[in-house]
């Protein structure tokens, strides 16, 4: 399944579904009736970055029992900050111009590239009109923490076993999330925080976690794969439930986390009716557009908001979204993505391999496929 440089085969239906999650997190900014839930489009992009994410460093670490952590966060960096700047660049300089009355554009906007924007909306309301920022902090210090952890786990775990500690952090993260809404902590303050998010990052790194240790278990959930079906059907039925419940936070994220796994290990067949739909060419190229569509969309949406009726928010916001998004695309990520995967002057030695090895090598999976477009 892996090249020599650490690469995923590329699986057209999980561009597919960013597709999906971007227009359900537009319907909920556009405030689409029926669609007071769609911000759960979020964590559907936050499971599919755990399980890209982790599956790239469990590869790597397969293959050398090492993760070379600077071409990890080099390759990060290119991928999002390019894209980002560009974003907060034409912010500055048109913000004060669409709202003359606001006064912390600049440092609204260095608050965002710092990926600081999660705890800064949590208690202290800031950034406001680029909110949407949040959730590049939340993946941010998801980045920064992971990496080294995941060695940590593997180090001491007992070989092929990883996926329970990572098991084990998820139900602990879901734990401190409900500890803060049994403290009556207001919703916004859970919200947008990395701590109390991580859930869905660490769902995605479950489930990459079981595909390549493929525990004994796994084989019977494979087998009853149209019953855990119901779980994505349960989405829709989430979309009525609004901005301050806190039901979102108990058990409403999770129904969507779930959802999110059964999709992936669905379209991992690479055929099937979801794999199908969300191979949709359209959506597929949607989905590469997302990163820049989540980026420029917030703004957009939020001044069209103010004057126009939501099916015009909805259609104006988008085509404006994805407008920008294509140009950002194919000037400034484009040339990023050269400079990504350009090969580094001197490459790192492999360390010695030692004996003990993931259960059931990466290698040997080869029917696991996954996109290498970077994660949101």
């Amino acid at each position: 399944m892996a090249g020599t440089e650490n690469k995923l085969q590329y699986n057209p239906a999980l561009d597919g579904l960013r597709g999906v999650a971007i227009v359900l997190v537009l319907l909920s900014h556009a405030h689409v009736p029926l669609f007071d839930g769609a911000f759960f489009g979020v964590d559907l992009f936050f499971v599919l970055s755990g399980f890209l994410i982790t599956s790239l460093l469990l590869i790597e670490f397969d293959k050398s029992q090492r993760i070379d952590y600077w071409q990890f966060y080099r390759r990060r960096f290119f991928r999002l900050m390019p894209a980002l700047a560009l974003f907060l660049l034409a912010y500055c300089i048109f913000a004060p111009m669409i709202w003359p009355e606001l006064d912390d554009v600049y440092s609204d906007a260095l608050v965002s590239i710092m990926y600081l924007a999660d705890y800064g909306i949590a208690f202290f309301d800031s950034p406001d009109t680029i909110l949407h920022m949040w959730s590049l902090s939340v993946e941010e210090h998801f980045y920064l923490i992971w990496p080294p952890l995941l060695v940590l786990l593997l180090r001491y775990a007992t070989p092929g076993k990883a996926w329970r500690s990572i098991l084990l952090l998820w139900i602990m993260a879901w734990a401190w999330r409900v500890l803060w809404v049994a403290q009556g902590q207001q919703f916004y303050e859970i919200f947008f925080r990395f701590d109390t998010r991580a859930t869905g990052l660490l769902a995605g790194a479950l489930l990459a976690a079981l595909m390549i240790e493929r525990p004994a278990f796994t084989r019977n959930l494979k087998k009853n794969m149209a019953h855990l079906m119901w779980f994505p059907l349960a989405i829709p039925l989430l979309m009525e439930m609004g901005w301050d419940n806190q039901q979102a936070m108990l058990w409403g994220m999770t129904v969507v986390e779930c959802a999110a796994l059964v999709l992936l290990v669905a379209v991992n067949q690479r055929s099937g009716l979801v794999y199908e739909m969300l191979s949709a060419p359209l959506l597929v190229k949607l989905g590469r557009l997302s990163y820049g569509v989540y980026l420029w969309h917030y703004p957009v949406v939020r001044y069209l908001r103010a004057d126009l009726p939501w099916p015009l928010v909805v259609l104006l916001g988008f085509a404006i979204s994805v407008g920008l998004a294509a140009l950002s695309f194919y000037t400034i990520e484009r040339w990023a993505m050269r400079m990504r995967d350009a090969k580094p002057r001197r490459q790192a030695t492999p360390a010695k391999p030692r004996e003990r090895k993931l259960q059931a090598g990466v290698a040997g999976h080869s029917g696991m496929v996954l996109s290498p477009q970077a994660p949101r």
